[in-house]
């Protein structure tokens, strides 16, 4: 497996991956295998802080796994190679490891242009919006905050939902339920529905949210890495009936 490392001048921050022409195709040829459980084909990293190297955030373990040791590094996110996607049900698993408190972590939907960088002197901000987000590529992210899973976060992207009111705080879209997250150690059960303009999120089985209205329906699949230790396996795309 070859290892690329490129350095983006205006984003300024590392990007360390491998590409394939086309993600793995499951036994019906609709289903789409975002992750194949062995390597990084179709994914790059993109990471925070310069010289900061794919492999020291990201692995694969034994059992198809993708392991993220976030705690105590720089955030970042993998980016799939693919930014066509929409129409889709996303499902997948993720939990945080046996022993460890939890965390922050997201899986990214619809993104699209990458974020740029954090300025080292804030007054010198390009932007004169509070909810302007620096370096997270233009997205809407379907939360996994651990006790706050199934909260929609928008990263300089726009949507609407019921009863905005008590339910949006900034960027923060709150869920309807705080309580359908498995302990830490279990796995839970992840899937996101994008259909045209609205996102859909259950958790383990459970609708957690619904947003309409966003102000982009398609673009890449990202999964986070924001200072918590967490890992993912069965990443799986099935394409929505026109």
């Amino acid at each position: 497996m070859r290892a690329s490392f490129l350095t983006v001048q205006f984003l300024t921050l590392a990007i360390i991956g491998d590409f394939v022409a086309s993600p793995l195709l499951a036994a019906d040829n609709d289903e789409v295998v975002l992750f194949n459980g062995k390597n990084f084909d179709g994914w790059t990293a993109f990471i925070s802080r310069p010289g900061v190297q794919r492999e020291d955030i990201w692995s694969v373990k034994e059992g198809g796994v993708l392991v993220c040791r976030g705690k105590d590094k720089p955030t970042g996110y993998l980016r799939h190679h693919r930014d066509d996607f929409e129409n889709y049900t996303l499902t997948l698993q993720w939990r945080f490891p046996e022993g460890t408190p939890g965390g922050n972590s997201g899986v990214l939907v619809h993104a699209t242009t990458p974020g740029e960088p954090r300025p080292a002197d804030k007054s010198k901000s390009k932007s004169d919006s509070p909810l302007f987000v620096y370096f997270w590529p233009k997205c809407f992210e379907a939360q996994l905050n651990h006790m706050h899973a199934g909260d929609i976060w928008v990263i300089n992207t726009t949507c609407q939902i019921e009863n905005a009111d008590k339910r949006v705080a900034g960027r923060r879209h709150f869920n309807l339920t705080d309580g359908s997250e498995k302990p830490i150690g279990q796995w839970n059960d992840h899937k996101i529905e994008c259909k045209g303009d609205e996102i859909t999120i259950w958790v383990n089985g459970d609708l957690v949210n619904h947003v309409t209205n966003c102000s982009q329906s398609k673009g890449a699949i990202c999964l986070q890495a924001e200072g918590a230790d967490i890992e993912f396996r069965d990443i799986r795309l099935i394409p929505l009936q026109k």
